[in-house]
C-alpha cells in the first residue's frame, strides 16, 4: 500500500511524493494544500560513511589529545569494560542523533556488531555493521568476545540491498598484521563483501609503513595484499602522494574524507582537489565517532569539508556547495551501492523533509549552500528511510528511554573496576 507525502516544495515545484515498498512510486504536482499550508522544502537524506557509533558513549571523555595517546591511554582502556548492552544503549544514542541530523545510513566500525545491527534494525536506519578485526593495540586483541561477535554476523547480507548489512572492516595497517590483512581482503572477495578500514590518516602511519614495508605507503601497500577495489571504503586518506590518488582512482576505492575528527587530532586536511577535483577519486563524508568529532552532525561535517579543501588548496572556488553536498548524499549512497542520494522515482525513498520556517534556510536562494554552510539539525522537521518514518515533526518514538538508558550505559563504561 502506497503512503503519500503531501505538499513538499522540491526545487522549485510543490508536489506530492509516493512512496511503496519503500521506493519512490511517483511524483506529482500537488493535489493542493488544506488552509494555505506552507510547502515544506524535501530534500535526499544524507549517509554517514565512517563513524563508530556506540563511542557517542565517550563524547567528550577525553578531549584535545593527539591520536595515539587519545587511543593507547584513554579510549582503548575506557573500551575494554564494553559490553553487549553498553554498545547498544550506545548505538541507539548515536542512532537518534543522527536521525535529527537527517542521516538514514551509517557505516559502523566497532565492538559488539551484533548489538550494533539490533539497534539498526529496530530504530529503522541503513546501516553496514563491522566484523573488526584489531590484532594489536586495541581491547579486542585476541579477545573471544569480539571473535564470536563477528562469527554471530554471518547470516547477515553483505551488501546493501538489505537495510542492515555486514562489511570486513580490518581496523588498520597498525593493528592488523600482514597475513590476516591477506586472509580478509580474500574472505571480502569471495563473499563479495564491502572491506571498510582506516587509512593514512597520519603522517606518523605513513612513515612507519614506510619503513617496515619496503617504502610503500599505505595505499601501495594495502593495494599489493589485494585489499582495494570498488567495495574498499577508506576513512580519512589524509596524506596521500600523487601515486596513491593514481592507485586509489584506477582501483575504484572509496575515500570518506572526515575533516572535523582530522582537525580535531590534527592528523591533517585531505587533499580534496588533488585527490577529488583533479585526481577523480570516489568519495563521501563521514563523521567518524562523537569521542572525536564531536558530533554525528553531517550538516557541520559538510561545512567543514568545503572549508577545509578550500583551505588545503588556497582556492576559495574548490569544493563548491553542490559537489560537497552530493558527496553526503548521493556520493555515500553510491559507494555502498544504493539507488538513492536523490529524489526520483524509482530511487530509495530516503528523503528530508525541512522546516519551511528554519532560519537558516532564509532567505533560500541557493538550497545546496543553505545545506552546506548554514543549516543545522534545527532544520529537520520529519525523516524518512526506506519509506519508514523515523521523525515526524520533530518527534522520534522513545527518545527519552533511549537517553537514559545511554547515561547509565556512559556511567558504567567510564567507571567500571
Amino acid at each position: 500500500m502506497a503512503c503519500v507525502f503531501s505538499n513538499l516544495l522540491l526545487g522549485s515545484e510543490t508536489v506530492d511524493i509516493s512512496v511503496e515498498n519503500g521506493t519512490i512510486a511517483s511524483i506529482v504536482p500537488a493535489a493542493g494544500a488544506a488552509g494555505g499550508d506552507v510547502p515544506r522544502p524535501v530534500v535526499p537524506a544524507f549517509y554517514n560513511c565512517h563513524t563508530h557509533l556506540a563511542m557517542n558513549l565517550l563524547r567528550g571523555y577525553a578531549d584535545d589529545l593527539e591520536l595515539m595517546p587519545w587511543l593507547q591511554e584513554h579510549i582503548w582502556p575506557a573500551e575494554a569494560h564494553l559490553t553487549d548492552d553498553i554498545v547498544y544503549a550506545g548505538t541507539r544514542l548515536a542512532i537518534l542523533e543522527m536521525i535529527r541530523c537527517g542521516t538514514v545510513f551509517a557505516n559502523d566500525m566497532y565492538w559488539y556488531a551484533p548489538a550494533v545491527a539490533r539497534a539498526a534494525e529496530e530504530m529503522g536506519i541503513r546501516c553496514a555493521v563491522s566484523m573488526q578485526t584489531i590484532e594489536t593495540g586495541g581491547p579486542g586483541h585476541n579477545d573471544p568476545k569480539n571473535i564470536a561477535a563477528n562469527k554471530a554476523l554471518a547470516g547477515l547480507p553483505r551488501d546493501a540491498s538489505a537495510r542492515v548489512f555486514a562489511t570486513y572492516s580490518p581496523h588498520a595497517i597498525y593493528t592488523v598484521c600482514e597475513q590476516s590483512l591477506r586472509d580478509i581482503a580474500a574472505q571480502a572477495r569471495d563473499e563479495n563483501s564491502f572491506l571498510h578500514m582506516h587509512v593514512a590518516e597520519t603522517s606518523f602511519e605513513v612513515e612507519t609503513c614506510k619503513k617496515e614495508h619496503g617504502g610503500r605507503t599505505p595505499v601501495a601497500y594495502l593495494n599489493d595484499l589485494g585489499l582495494l577495489g570498488p567495495k574498499t571504503v577508506m576513512a580519512h586518506c589524509v596524506h596521500l602522494t600523487d601515486d596513491d590518488i593514481k592507485i586509489i582512482a584506477d582501483t575504484g576505492a572509496v575515500i570518506v574524507e572526515n575533516q572535523q575528527s582530522n582537525m580535531k587530532l590534527v592528523s591533517g586536511l585531505f587533499p580534496y582537489r588533488r585527490a577529488v577535483e583533479k585526481g577523480k577519486c570516489r568519495m563521501a563524508i563521514g563523521t567518524d565517532g562523537a569521542s572525536s568529532n564531536n558530533s554525528l552532525s553531517m550538516f557541520a561535517e559538510m561545512k567543514a569539508a568545503a572549508l577545509c579543501a578550500k583551505i588545503e588548496s588556497g582556492d576559495p572556488t574548490c569544493a563548491p556547495a553542490a559537489d560537497v553536498y552530493r558527496a553526503a548524499t548521493r556520493g555515500g549512497a553510491q559507494a555502498f551501492g544504493l539507488d538513492a542520494g536523490e529524489i526520483r522515482v524509482g530511487a530509495a525513498a530516503d528523503f528530508v523533509i525541512l522546516r519551511p520556517d528554519a532560519v537558516p534556510l532564509v532567505p533560500g536562494f541557493n538550497c545546496a549552500s543553505d545545506l552546506v554552510y548554514a543549516a543545522d539539525p534545527s532544520c529537520v522537521d520529519t525523516v524518512v528511510c526506506a519509506g519508514r518514518v523515523l521523525m515526524e515533526h520533530g518527534v522520534i518514538p522513545g527518545e527519552e528511554e533511549i537517553i537514559s538508558a545511554a547515561r547509565d550505559a556512559a556511567e558504567r563504561l567510564t567507571h567500571a573496576g
